[in-house]
């Protein structure tokens, strides 16, 4: 029996789904259902592709209450601007948790992921940046570098930001996008040390494999967002700082244990504080995010098979309500 299938493509999506509160709501969502043990999230399907410099990330959930779960496919292949394409590209499929049928194919070029990823991003600096935060720092020059500190402004009255990135020119070019489009002051930085002393939240957007961030840099009312280590060999924060945080939270912390920093810290023998608390504990209340102005947070995101279902959602319901994409029948 055929049934009809949505196709949203890359501008479809752009039109019906930004980086705004309602977005970061949904992707909180997302978060406090984790904490409810209900979710269903396999641990994410990973590839590499060596030889062309390439890799591959499935993820996928299933959460109670959700009309559809997606599953997402997202490859990134790095040499491939030196041939004129984009490096991360990717989609998500919808189905139906009724029937299983597909309800939608969202050809997002990844564009839904660097959405949801920021969004991530606001919902971390809603639960443990201090509430007064004049300045942010970002290490990193990229597309997440620019999205962070869009949704940390959605969080935070953020009045300047500093930018670091180890390639002088694409840090100017990042502060100079920065300025123009939030209307704030943004300035690179030759120091990623000054920038971590003069901001109150710093969010890291690098693949790093060697910590851009060290703990000797931590100090009272500081929150730190990481998000660059999302598979094993990366890693963007010292270990020790883990250790010293006053809250380190994860977003998963079985996922943050093999991909993320936590696994840095443990292999170095600096993690003895137990099972931390994930960011869907505190959204949800079940855990105590920041308590008091002056203490050092770090959160961990290794980005989640239930963001990528929440916002596969949120792009359906909108596109129903705008009339987006165009509609096949199989």
């Amino acid at each position: 029996m055929p049934h009809d299938v949505t196709v949203l493509t890359e501008r479809d999506l752009r039109g019906i789904v930004a980086l705004d509160l309602a977005t970061v709501a949904v992707v909180g969502k997302a978060f406090a259902a984790l904490a409810s043990g209900k979710v269903v999230m396999p641990p994410i399907l990973s590839m590499a592709i060596p030889e062309a410099n390439g890799e591959v990330d499935v993820k996928t959930a299933y959460i109670p209450g959700f009309e559809g779960f997606a599953i997402k496919v997202s490859p990134g292949f790095f040499d491939n601007p030196k041939l004129g394409l984009r490096g991360l590209n990717g989609l998500m499929i919808l189905f139906s948790a009724k029937t299983g049928l597909v309800q939608a194919l969202l050809l997002d070029n990844g564009y839904l992921t660097d959405i949801r990823t920021a969004a991530a991003g606001g919902v971390a600096a809603k639960h443990l940046a201090p509430q007064r935060v004049e300045t942010a720092g970002v290490i990193g020059t990229g597309a997440q570098a620019r999205l962070q500190i869009a949704a940390a402004l959605l969080m935070r009255p953020i009045k300047r930001v500093l930018v670091w990135g180890r390639d002088a020119g694409k840090s100017a070019a990042c502060a100079l996008d920065l300025a123009s489009q939030h209307g704030i002051d943004a300035e690179p930085v030759d120091d990623p040390a000054r920038l971590v002393a003069e901001s109150q939240l710093v969010i890291t957007t690098t693949p790093a494999e060697q910590p851009v961030l060290k703990a000797e840099w931590l100090h009272p009312g500081l929150h730190v967002t990481a998000m660059g280590s999302d598979q094993a060999g990366k890693n963007e924060i010292d270990p020790k700082a883990l250790a010293a945080a006053d809250l380190y939270a994860c977003d998963r912390v079985s996922q943050c244990e093999k991909l993320g920093e936590l696994r840095s810290a443990i292999e170095a023998g600096l993690w003895n504080k137990g099972t931390p608390p994930e960011l869907g504990d505190i959204v949800a209340g079940k855990k105590p995010g920041r308590t008091s102005e002056d203490q050092v947070t770090i959160c961990d995101l290794t980005g989640t098979g239930a963001q990528d279902t929440a916002i596969a959602t949120f792009a359906m319901q909108r596109a129903r309500t705008a009339g987006a994409g165009s509609v096949i029948s199989t």
